[in-house]
């Protein structure tokens, strides 16, 4: 059976593997098909695609986008995170150069701002996050949960995450960036293939279906999104049937995919969740604006 991973990230973002040796890594656990989809840039593609290519495994240029929905729920506003794969598009589209750099500009000034207040409390600066970044990379909080495990206040990432960075912890700080029906217009507009990147990951087993936010997931649709990452260790069974009618429904692409940050990053393992031949095949004719290299 041939073994495809749709998600992954190097230190062009807030991966831990360089773009080559994410693609070696690759090849050693034995996928036959990589998608480097790192946040907001494009800046790892050339450099993934070769080292592919000497490998002979597959490759699909991709980027993670970041992107923000507000939605109604119990009659109160709330604003969703929304992230969302982009395959193939054309990465010199402007529009779309447009929008990811001034993503890009956001998270750097959401990341001091994060520094500056746990700065009022440790003794960390924003020099020692830029020396856990390569030089020109997409700027994260996982950058910051590196220099705090360097620091020694914390034993990983996930642990900085669990307080440190949590979103409903004292230090975190939102961002504005473009909304998702913008973005899937961008990518769309950019010959690429929009896929909703681990949608409904907090959703818990008691969940009701009916208190599910279909109609996010419908307008989302009807402006464009072409698939949803099912198989994702962040989305829960509950909701994975529920993306499962929801895309047999629509006749949208199913992904699985790892979300690998590296050996030391998060937990995720290369290929721990995959995509099938047939759904590939789907997004390879539906993206125009970039080839793969297969």
């Amino acid at each position: 059976m041939v073994k495809i991973d749709l998600h992954t990230h190097s230190t062009r973002s807030d991966g831990l593997d360089t773009p080559s040796d994410l693609i070696a890594n690759a090849a050693k656990a034995g996928l036959d098909v990589i998608a480097l989809t790192d946040h907001d840039t494009v800046s790892g593609w050339d450099e993934a695609r070769g080292k592919a290519i000497e490998l002979g495994i597959g490759f699909v240029p991709g980027i993670e986008v970041t992107s923000v929905s507000d939605i109604e729920r119990h009659g109160r506003k709330v604003r969703l995170s929304v992230h969302l794969l982009a395959y193939l598009p054309d990465p010199d589209h402007k529009a779309l150069e447009i929008v990811l750099g001034d993503t890009v500009a956001t998270r750097e000034a959401r990341g001091r701002a994060i520094v500056e207040k746990l700065a009022e409390q440790i003794p960390i600066t924003w020099e020692m996050v830029l020396d856990h970044l390569d030089k020109g990379a997409t700027i994260g909080r996982p950058a910051i949960a590196d220099t705090l495990v360097t620091m020694g206040l914390v034993p990983d990432r996930s642990a900085a995450f669990d307080y440190y960075l949590s979103t409903d912890g004292p230090f975190y700080v939102s961002h504005s960036t473009v909304s998702t029906l913008e973005a899937i217009g961008l990518i769309r507009a950019s010959g690429g293939v929009p896929v909703i990147a681990h949608p409904l990951k907090g959703v818990g087993p008691d969940t009701d279906p009916e208190d599910l936010p279909v109609d996010h997931f419908e307008e989302m649709i009807a402006n464009g999104l072409q698939g949803v990452e099912v198989y994702h260790r962040d989305v829960p069974e509950t909701a994975r049937k529920w993306l499962h009618e929801l895309a047999t429904k629509h006749d949208l692409v199913v992904t699985g995919s790892s979300d690998y940050h590296g050996v030391s990053g998060k937990p995720n393992q290369l290929g721990e969740n995959t995509t099938s031949q047939e759904m590939l095949d789907r997004i390879v004719s539906l993206g125009t604006g970039t080839k793969p290299s297969l």
